[in-house]
């Protein structure tokens, strides 16, 4: 497994980072122990959760799940960077006050306590603001992050789903409270959804700011061939995307690959990696046997010529158009 840094800071990462969504819904705990047990012994070093994963076993499940790993063998908290995010209203109301979708520092203060309490850990290791709040001062968000920072509760802070201005908003506001500012930024970027490279990435090399792409392999559309519920569930995703899963394009993507005498899969994480600004990679793992593989992406290099094959096969002048909006509702989830 290779590692680096992330963004700015001097926090190393692996270049794969362990997804959990699916724990507490598409994988059981049992599942989820396995693949958290061989990640680890893969050297996988970055766990990324969030307060609102849990799947049909509704939020926070998946953080209890993580907890309960950790408890059974205290030593692996100290082997894993521990990643959570905060923004989203958990009680499947818009009409509880104070616990809407958004942050402050009332809501802030109980919901990272509660996650601290079913990570059953002292500390996390980035805490991320899990979408863009437009309504909050950069007074406010310091001031709430910052508190967080000095009592030891939190290292690092990073985003997801931010536009380019609301990183550098808030980044550059940071100095200005005496605080690092932002480590890292979790957007949805893959070789079916460039639309980050239009402010995004530009903000995060500006900024020092180490991007994190979730969906590497566009929901499994680039992963090659799945079984019947993948399937079912690719093909979900290809109409967000406005493409045909069955289409000439993943042939001649599956056809590259095989040139190459590499996965799809492979080939797409690696395809992430490439830019520069990508710190790590967030792959999000149902089963055991998707983990296979993701050293060796971290290790492809894709020549300039396979490079172009690619955007040629995926068309990005004539693919498919932003949706109508600001971003980042424009192109993320």
């Amino acid at each position: 497994m290779n590692y680096g840094k992330l963004g700015r800071s001097n926090l190393a990462v692996s270049r794969i980072c362990l997804g959990t969504m699916f724990f507490g819904g598409w994988t059981d705990e049992k599942d989820a122990f396995r693949i958290m047990d061989t990640a680890l012994d893969m050297g996988i070093n970055f766990f990324d959760t969030a307060n609102i994963y849990g799947g049909s076993e509704g939020p926070g499940q998946t953080e209890e799940i993580i907890g309960r790993w950790l408890a059974a063998d205290r030593s692996r908290r100290d082997r894993i960077v521990l990643a959570t995010k905060v923004y989203w209203s958990l009680v499947g109301s818009q009409d509880v006050p104070n616990e809407e979708n958004g942050i402050s520092a009332y809501k802030v203060r109980r919901h990272a306590e509660d996650s601290l309490r079913r990570l059953q850990t002292d500390r996390i290791d980035l805490y991320q603001v899990h979408h863009i709040d437009r309504t909050i001062s950069p007074a406010e968000f310091w001031s709430t992050f910052g508190r967080l920072e000095d009592q030891g509760k939190v290292l690092y802070h990073g985003t997801s789903n931010f536009p380019g201005w609301g990183l550098v908003k808030f980044n550059m506001s940071a100095a200005q409270f005496g605080r690092l500012g932002l480590v890292s930024e979790q957007s949805q970027y893959n070789m079916l959804n460039r639309a980050p490279e239009l402010e995004v990435i530009p903000a995060c090399i500006d900024q020092g700011i180490g991007l994190i792409p979730y969906m590497p392999l566009g929901g499994g559309l680039l992963a090659g061939k799945k079984p019947k519920s993948e399937e079912q569930r690719s093909t979900h995703v290809a109409r967000e995307y406005g493409v045909d899963p069955e289409s000439q394009q993943f042939a001649e993507f599956s056809s590259l690959c095989a040139e190459l005498g590499e996965k799809e899969a492979v080939v797409s994480v690696a395809w992430v990696l490439h830019n520069p600004a990508v710190s790590s990679a967030i792959v999000g793992i149902r089963r055991l046997e998707h983990l296979d593989g993701l050293e060796r992406a971290t290790e492809l290099k894709l020549s300039d010529d396979v490079l172009a094959r690619l955007d040629e096969i995926f068309d990005i002048n004539k693919g498919r158009p932003l949706q109508k909006g600001a971003s980042p509702e424009a192109y993320a989830w």
